[in-house]
């Protein structure tokens, strides 16, 4: 009888569940939520360089993290609410302090309404986002990501800063700026998000030597590059979701999820089956 009972109570032991988190890619979204809280600190104190350059820094701990955790097979629930709270800090509240502490504070009301905007799409897209894992077509974007919407203010802020401009005199400039980025991650708009690029494929020689050339090029002049870079990537959704669609809708632009019509590659798979079906009934 007390064999059969520590037999019982080791096989419960074998079978509940395990506690504790992962450390290294929680480890890795704490230093990106750090950075995006140094980002908020640093703007605060008039250091708007640092401020960006940090968001910056953020995105990199933040494409690390996911990366990590699937290549060490430490993906979980806690991690992936964790991130997505960390995103929250670095990607939706830093820009928008940051924009508001150098070129929006002496706008009045219009200045904080811009932030508040920002900071707001970048939660529903951060929601939106959650609720579409798994569902989504893994090669767009549905909206601009919060990481590319943040990189379009933070680079703006650094190229002022390293021209020494007052932020003050551009701050429709860049509240307009601001409200558009936000729109435009609680949008429709298809924004490309390259996971179907084969990363582990060969490429020729000369691409390896225009990959140096960009990195030499960024080394030069970071800020103006990247503000170039996260803009033009902005600006490609609206471009890319006419080219997609025969005729241009609201549902293309704003609304639900099942409001917008694009051919996904579900549905691309499911048309192609039945293409080749009504083919061989027709043979």
């Amino acid at each position: 009888m007390l064999k059969n009972f520590f037999m019982s109570d080791k096989s419960n032991n074998n079978t509940s569940p395990t506690r504790g988190i992962y450390l290294l890619p929680n480890l890795l979204t704490t230093a990106g939520l750090f950075s995006g809280f140094f980002a908020v600190v640093s703007s605060m104190n008039g250091h708007f360089a640092n401020a960006a350059i940090a968001i910056f820094v953020a995105m990199i701990f933040d494409g690390l993290d996911g990366r990590v955790a699937r290549m060490t097979n430490t993906q979980s629930e806690f991690g992936a609410e964790y991130d997505s709270m960390a995103d929250m800090v670095s990607f939706g509240i830093a820009p928008g302090l940051v924009a508001y502490n150098w070129a929006l504070s002496g706008m009045g009301k219009f200045g904080w309404l811009a932030a508040f905007v920002f900071v707001a799409a970048a939660a529903l897209r951060l929601a939106r986002f959650n609720t579409q894992v798994g569902v989504a077509d893994k090669r767009y974007f549905q909206g601009l990501a919060s990481p590319a919407a943040a990189g379009v203010i933070a680079s703006l802020v650094w190229v002022g800063t390293e021209y020494e401009l007052n932020g003050q005199d551009f701050g429709l400039v860049l509240g307009v700026i601001t409200i558009v980025s936000g729109l435009l991650m609680v949008s429709n708009f298809r924004y490309n998000s390259f996971k179907d690029v084969d990363w582990k494929g060969k490429v020729n020689f000369i691409v390896v030597l225009l990959i140096v050339l960009v990195f030499v090029i960024v080394a030069a002049s970071p800020a103006e590059l990247l503000s170039v870079i996260f803009v033009l990537y902005a600006s490609s959704g609206p471009f890319t979701t006419i080219r997609s669609v025969k005729k241009l809708k609201l549902e293309h632009v704003v609304g639900d999820d099942n409001d917008s019509d694009f051919p996904s590659e579900k549905k691309q798979n499911e048309t192609d089956t039945d293409v080749t079906g009504q083919e061989e009934n027709k043979t």
